[in-house]
This record gives C-alpha cells, sequence and structure tokens, in this order.
C-alpha cells in the first residue's frame, strides 16, 4: 500500500489531476446507477451487525460520502437504523472519516497540479483558503455549492490547512445531522418525533445566515481597505 501511494506520488502533476477527475466521475455515475435500499429494511440490519454496528455504520457512512451519495440520505438512514441520537453521532463521525479522507485524496492528487496554474484571482482565492479559520470552513459547508464529498476534494486541492477543515466539518454537519436523524428514526417509528433531537435544525438556516453575513462584511470590509490609496 505504502509503495503503490509513493509510486503514485511519482507520477507527474497532471496525471494525479486527472485520476482525481476520474475518481470523482466514477463515483458519481456509481451513485446514479446504484439500486436504493428499501427504508423498511434498514432496521434490521443494526441487530444483524451486533457489536460491530456503531464502527461499520461510521466507516461505511465515509466511504459513501467519499463516494458522493449525499449526506441527508446517509444520516436519514444512520437514524432510522440506531434511532435520532445516536443516529446523528454515527452521522457524524462519518462526517469526520469522510473529510479527512476527502482532504487528503483531494492534497495528494490535486494540489500540486492546483498550486502550479493559480494565476490572479484564483491566485487570491487560493490565499483566502489557506487563511481560513474554523468559521471560515462552516461558511462555505453551509453554502449550498455542491455535495459533501465533493466539497472534501476540492478543499484539498487548495492550500486550506487540515485541522480547520475538519473542525469547520464536523461543526456545520451538527445541526442537520440531528435533524436528518430524527427523521430517519421517525420513518421507523411514525408518530414518535423526537423533537429535542430534531431542534437543532431548525438552527441551520439561522447559523446560516448569521455565518454568510459576517463573510460577506468581512470581505467588503477587506475589498475596501485595499481599494484605499
Amino acid at each position: 500500500m505504502i509503495r503503490a501511494v509513493r509510486r503514485l506520488l511519482r507520477q507527474p502533476p497532471a496525471a494525479r489531476f486527472a485520476l482525481l477527475v476520474l475518481l470523482i466521475g466514477l463515483c458519481a455515475l456509481l451513485v446514479l446507477l446504484a439500486p436504493r435500499p428499501d427504508p423498511a429494511q434498514l432496521p434490521q440490519l443494526a441487530d444483524q451487525l451486533g457489536d460491530l454496528a456503531p464502527l461499520t455504520a461510521i466507516l461505511g457512512g465515509a466511504l459513501l460520502l467519499v463516494a458522493l451519495v449525499p449526506r441527508t440520505f446517509i444520516t436519514l438512514a444512520a437514524g432510522a437504523i440506531f434511532g435520532p441520537l445516536e443516529g446523528a453521532a454515527y452521522a457524524l463521525g462519518a462526517a469526520l472519516v469522510a473529510a479527512a479522507v476527502g482532504f487528503t485524496v483531494g492534497r495528494l492528487l490535486g494540489r500540486e497540479f492546483v498550486a502550479e496554474r493559480v494565476r490572479g484571482r484564483l491566485a487570491r482565492l487560493d490565499g483566502w483558503f489557506a487563511r481560513q479559520s474554523v468559521l471560515g470552513v462552516v461558511t462555505v459547508r453551509l453554502l449550498p455549492i455542491a455535495g459533501f464529498g465533493l466539497v472534501s476534494y476540492g478543499y484539498g486541492t487548495t492550500g486550506a490547512r487540515v485541522l480547520p477543515f475538519l473542525a469547520g466539518s464536523v461543526i456545520a454537519s451538527a445541526p442537520t445531522a440531528f435533524g436528518y436523524a430524527a427523521i430517519g428514526a421517525a420513518v421507523t417509528s411514525p408518530g414518535h418525533i423526537n423533537w429535542y433531537a430534531a431542534a437543532p435544525a431548525s438552527l441551520g438556516l439561522i447559523a446560516s445566515v448569521v455565518l454568510i453575513s459576517q463573510w460577506w462584511r468581512a470581505e467588503r470590509q477587506r475589498r475596501s481597505a485595499l481599494s484605499r490609496p
């Protein structure tokens, strides 16, 4: 495995970037063609897996996320299998692992190619990613620009730092994780929605508006400062 990674890193940046694009394209194709599971059968999976169920949920969910499966579906399934609180916790664990894997793959396959070619505004954008704090990552994660896995790959190709990226990814995922897990649990137990578990989801829109407005205000101040003689 280590030899394969070393051999891959010796490939030209353009070849590695092409491999990244191919990987993302294949994942997208698999998502479109793969059969959808029956939601009614999901709760039986936890009993079949036994003590391995939590680990399987986290690693399996992470694998699906890096394969570009929407996080909404994974969190709904986790809630249906494990209930609202456990399901949300496992979904967040899967998000953390998937963010780390996607970022690493993007960094290894695409960063050198992108760094050699960014100029002008793209260079300034890359610098903005490199300076990002946790709040900046949360803001980008909350914007409806791309799926969870695709954003992780994309971040890896920028100069972003890994720790703020991972922390921001988990924080941004938390509100909807609790909300969708509660909804998924309600599918298997109609009429028993845990509103305490769903409550954080109601804050998601408010948090998005606040974070985006703060980012936009800071960006306007920065542009104003740059335009001054």
